[in-house]
């Protein structure tokens, strides 16, 4: 019978990256990093524990096919775990000795151990990503504050990768109507009384309500927003479609800021305009 191959040293990556490093203060800062980010997730304990004792037990755990399940599904999602703590710790190590301060501070190991939770919890590897983009972000740059890092890492948690393509579509095209945002994702149109309908309408409503997507509005000069004249129905007797063509939207400053710092590799301050080059968003 064939063994579970059990990774030695599941963090593999992570040592060699360590041990690269100058025996300095840097090795042991990039090690709280690690530390903290591991002591998060609360299975990798049971996994190690449990990896240990098929070692020493292997004849006899090898006929409890649940347990052998467990530790090749847990075998996996480490490996994933290994992978994307260093990818993080390069690209930190990457940005020089200016940063230690703030990754070694409490406040910075608290966003990792958050991130962390929420890189356990997420069901894509997209969200793994942005969670991953997230916190590297946080840790290069004090410019984002942290209430926002965390407030943005409860939209991950809370928001699915349907909320996600509609914060895409508002970003690329600001002032695109839910008409325009239907036809560019899924292109034809349902009935107003469908499922679709009512799952876009639930799109929208969660991304206004959470602040994160705004109807465009004429402000003063003071940024206040100004009373909407009512428009007419467009026909007697008929509610605004789920699919309506002529309200607008934006994101709001929130949203626009959580774009910035989840979904682009960037470290600069969202409004530091004069020194922000034109970034790359990843999708």
């Amino acid at each position: 019978m064939e063994a579970i191959d059990l990774p030695a040293r599941f963090d593999d990556e992570l040592q060699k990256k360590l041990q690269a490093l100058e025996p300095s203060r840097r090795k042991r800062v990039l090690s709280k990093l690690i530390t903290a980010a591991l002591g998060s997730i609360p299975w990798i304990g049971g996994f190690l524990a449990a990896a240990q004792a098929y070692k020493e037990e292997e004849g006899q755990i090898y006929t409890d096919n649940l347990q052998r399940q467990w530790l090749e599904e847990h075998k996996v999602r480490l490996e994933a775990l290994a992978r994307d703590l260093a990818e993080i710790v390069n690209r930190l190590d990457s940005l020089g000795d200016e940063l230690h301060d703030r990754i070694e501070s409490d406040e910075y190991l608290a966003l990792v151990r958050k991130a962390f939770r929420s890189w356990d919890q997420a069901d894509t590897d997209l969200k793994r990503e942005y969670v991953k983009r997230l916190i590297a972000n946080a840790g290069a740059s004090t410019l984002c504050p942290d209430d926002l890092v965390r407030l943005f890492l409860d939209w991950l948690d809370r928001y699915h990768e349907a909320h996600f393509m509609v914060i895409r579509e508002i970003y690329k095209n600001p002032g695109v109507t839910r008409h325009n945002i239907w036809a560019s994702v899924r292109g034809e149109f349902p009935r107003d009384n469908s499922s679709e309908a009512d799952l876009f309408r639930m799109l929208i409503g969660d991304l206004s309500t959470g602040r994160v997507i705004r109807q465009i509005r004429d402000t003063n000069i003071h940024g206040q927003f100004l009373t909407k004249k009512r428009g007419k129905s467009p026909s007697p007797g008929v509610l605004k479609s789920a699919f309506d063509d002529v309200e607008p939207y934006e994101l709001t400053e929130l949203g626009r800021e959580f774009v910035h710092y989840v979904f682009q590799d960037v470290v600069t301050r969202i409004d530091d305009q004069t020194k922000r080059a034109s970034p790359k968003t990843n999708q």
